[in-house]
């Protein structure tokens, strides 16, 4: 996968070690700090909180991950420009981040090769 090399392959390793410990993708991305999560008590909403919640090194992994996908890889700018049009600078690069997590994740859990092409088609 293109920006994960040894370093961040052995961290996203580590730090998940069984990937059968997350029934969906959407878990692997929570506990990796890629979502926000609401503050809320008694049905009240008090904004988004998070900042202990989930693994830190895996919210760095996958955002040096994103970082490093885009480097050297026109399709990925690419579509990081979609991304940043719609979003902005910062949130795109955690949108593209948290879509690397899902990919991992299927990539881990199916074992299969990743795919740039059917990556950057949705």
């Amino acid at each position: 996968m293109p920006g994960i090399g040894k370093i961040l392959s052995l961290v996203i390793l580590y730090e998940i070690h069984d990937i059968n410990r997350f029934p969906r993708p959407q878990e692997l991305a929570s506990y990796a700090r890629l979502v926000k999560c609401a503050r809320e008590s008694a049905g009240k909403t008090h904004g988004t909180g998070g900042r202990k919640i989930g693994n830190a090194h895996l919210k760095w992994a996958f955002s040096e991950a994103a970082v490093g996908f885009l480097r050297k890889n026109p399709e990925g700018k690419k579509y990081y420009a979609r991304l940043e049009r719609k979003h902005g600078k910062g949130k795109a690069l955690t949108v593209l981040a948290h879509k690397l997590a899902r990919a991992v994740y299927h990539i881990w859990k199916k074992d299969q090769v990743f795919d740039q092409e059917k990556f950057l088609a949705a």
